[in-house]
């Protein structure tokens, strides 16, 4: 049975075996048949599981890139509530985005499309012409925008957004972008919303190539243009092997690679002054990467498709600026570069031979300037009333005082103040090489006290004082009365031979700068003296600060010293007694005449070397020294009017009877 069973028919249970066998061996070929007919027919990105797809390796080398390179933000330390430094750092959009205070506006103003809060989906809908709106008004600002934005912007980090780049027709290059965003511009041109940009370019065709490299250079967005280093120049600033630094002047948020203050004058460089000094807060941006890819781009970041204005809608340079994807270089990014980028930012010398008067002028009066247009812009009519009556304070005031006749020579005569500043300039013009010679002596004399005051405050320690803490300030202390008494010696000096050489002139005898001088110096004990003398009750006074208006009527009583010393051989404290006397009861005459004359005689330089930076590609330092120059040559004019007044008080004094009529010379003695 046993034997049977092994050799003959197969059984039931054999059968059903062998067919499970082959039924499960078919089907596993098709299955394998199915599974590869299926890959086949799948696209790339598909194939291979867990592997990433080809967009996917890109966008995570970008992002790789991104973080690699991201930047140091420096920002300038604002440690006052709305006071100097900046308040904005670089924001996510999100803060304005949602948010009910803010508002997309069509084209056609409040009776267009307006939409409150918009979203980022809002703003993806293209809708070129809007602009957003911010609570504020960006030509008066005050603190609104800081309060505001203080207010909104509690939680989300500051970010920049990351964007490579590359160029059809520009083979093996790339460019890595960070755009920041800040709430509100407050440079000379105040806007709300404002973007600025750095590159890096590499040698490179793709984002996973660049990772390999170091960049090839760097570009920092400044107003119009931007500013390139090459990667290894000293002037970049590195942390952590990749980082580059960069330093956002304060308000205008211009990329500057060093702290300073910078001057530009033309749109390209901002037309005005961009200051990155002061303390600072290092800030490291958290990275959002744009997608290259436009699609991509849209999907993650919805208002990158906005056409629109970030800011409230003004007329021209006070409008709302547009987006990053609106700008030329976002996508000719390689090109934007080498066309508008330049090697250098001008920084305006800190201190000098000759001081820095010509570009402080010209800050300071690019800023002034830029508010007035700013307020002209914000209420015309308003400005316009308050212009016209400065105006015609300005036409009563100078009609009240008599110009004609001018008469320079035989000075011993009474004159009005137009009479007195007309006589003095005919003076300085008829002899104007023999004053020029006279007061070139304050240009050693400045460089003097250049050279001293760094030997003092940056020199090697001596007498036991060190240079910070305490013994700093000692050092700064006497560096600024080593300063006083060199310069206000000088200043004496050609005040005393200008008063010399006019009394000479007017004697119709023969004087030069050397003869002029001797005879100054042949009274140097009176002169001194009575500058120390004044100058430490002056100053003794000053210090209290309670008496800061006493000492100011001090200075205009003794303002006539040096005519008195020069003209009646007066002693130090006698001829302080005298010009006292003679200025008593007419204190508003000489601070009218000694204000004018110095204004004059100091606005000349800054406004000479302000015409210097505008006019010529000449280094601020020496448009700084032309200003220092023409400001000491111009010294003698001072010398001149208040010779002029000693006459003129000295002839109201002895000659009660004087006619007071203008069309006749005035009374002399």
């Amino acid at each position: 049975m046993q034997a049977g069973r092994r050799h003959g028919p197969l059984s039931l249970n054999a059968v059903t075996t062998a067919s499970g066998v082959l039924l499960r061996w078919v089907c596993l070929v098709a299955v394998v048949a199915v599974m590869s007919a299926g890959v086949a027919a799948q696209p790339a990105w598909a194939v291979g599981a867990g592997q990433p797809s080809e967009a996917t390796a890109a966008q995570d080398a970008e992002r790789a890139l991104a973080e690699r390179f991201a930047p140091v933000v420096r920002l300038v330390r604002q440690d006052v509530p709305c006071g100097p430094g900046e308040p904005f750092r670089p924001s996510d959009v999100e803060i304005i985005l949602d948010d009910p205070s803010v508002a997309l506006i069509g084209p056609w103003g409040s009776d267009g499309d307006l939409r409150v809060g918009p979203t980022a989906t809002d703003l993806g809908e293209g809708l070129f012409g809007y602009h957003l709106d911010m609570p504020g008004n960006p030509l008066e600002p005050g603190c609104d925008y800081e309060e505001w934005v203080r207010g909104i912007e509690t939680t989300l980090p500051p970010t920049t957004y990351a964007h490579v780049v590359t160029e059809d027709g520009v083979p093996d290059r790339l460019a890595l972008q960070y755009w920041l965003f800040y709430p509100f511009n407050d440079y000379t041109n105040k806007h709300e919303g404002d973007w600025e940009m750095i590159q890096l370019v590499f040698a490179a065709d793709t984002a996973a190539e660049a990772l390999g490299q170091n960049p090839l250079e760097v570009g920092y967005s400044q107003h119009e243009g931007l500013e390139v280093a090459q990667w290894d120049d000293p002037k970049l600033q590195v942390e952590d092997t990749d980082h580059p630094v960069v330093y956002p002047a304060a308000g205008s948020h211009a990329n500057f690679f060093e702290s300073a203050l910078f001057l530009g004058t033309s749109a390209e460089q901002g037309f005005g002054c961009d200051d990155t000094r002061g303390p600072s807060d290092d800030i490291r941006p958290t990275v959002a990467v744009i997608p290259s890819d436009p699609a991509a781009a849209r999907a993650d970041f919805p208002w990158i498709g906005y056409q629109g204005r970030w800011g409230q809608r003004e007329q021209s340079f006070y409008n709302g600026p547009t987006g990053p994807n609106m700008k030329e270089s976002w996508t000719q990014a390689i090109t934007y570069q080498d066309e508008n980028g330049r090697d250098v930012s001008y920084a305006v010398p800190a201190g000098g031979l000759l001081g820095t008067s010509a570009t402080d002028f010209f800050c300071s009066t690019v800023s002034g300037g830029s508010e007035l247009v700013r307020k002209l812009a914000d209420a015309p009519g308003r400005l316009l009333i308050i212009l016209s009556l400065f105006a015609l304070l300005v036409v009563w005031l100078l009609r009240r005082t008599t110009w004609t006749p001018a008469a320079p020579l035989r000075i011993a005569r009474r004159r009005a103040v137009g009479q007195t500043i007309r006589a003095s300039a005919r003076m300085y013009a008829s002899r104007w090489r023999l004053f020029i010679g006279i007061g070139f002596l304050l240009v050693p004399a400045s460089l003097v006290v250049a050279g001293l005051q760094s030997l003092i405050v940056a020199g090697p320690e001596a007498a036991g004082l060190e240079r910070g803490g305490e013994d700093g300030g000692l050092r700064i202390a006497a560096a600024a009365v080593s300063g006083y008494l060199v310069l206000g010696v000088s200043i004496l000096l050609v005040l005393s031979a200008t008063t010399c050489a006019l009394d000479a002139i007017d004697r119709g005898e023969a004087v030069g700068v050397r003869s002029a001088y001797g005879q100054a110096l042949a009274r140097w004990k009176p002169l001194l003296g009575a500058l120390l003398s004044a100058s430490v009750l002056v100053g003794g006074l000053a210090l209290t600060v309670i008496l800061l208006p006493v000492a100011a009527v001090l200075v205009l009583l003794f303002a006539l010293f040096v005519p008195v010393i020069v003209f009646e051989g007066a002693g130090a404290l006698a001829s302080l007694r005298r010009s006292a006397v003679l200025v008593r009861g007419r204190v508003v005459r000489t601070a009218v005449l000694l204000g004018a004359s110095i204004f004059l005689s100091a606005a000349g330089g800054p406004f000479v070397g302000a015409i210097v930076i505008l006019v010529t590609g000449a280094p601020l330092a020496f448009a700084n020294i032309v200003a220092g120059v023409v400001y000491a040559c111009l010294m003698p004019f001072v010398g001149l009017t208040m010779a002029y007044l000693y006459f003129d008080a000295r002839v109201r004094a002895e000659r009660a009877d004087a006619d007071d009529r203008p069309t006749v010379l005035p009374a002399e003695i």
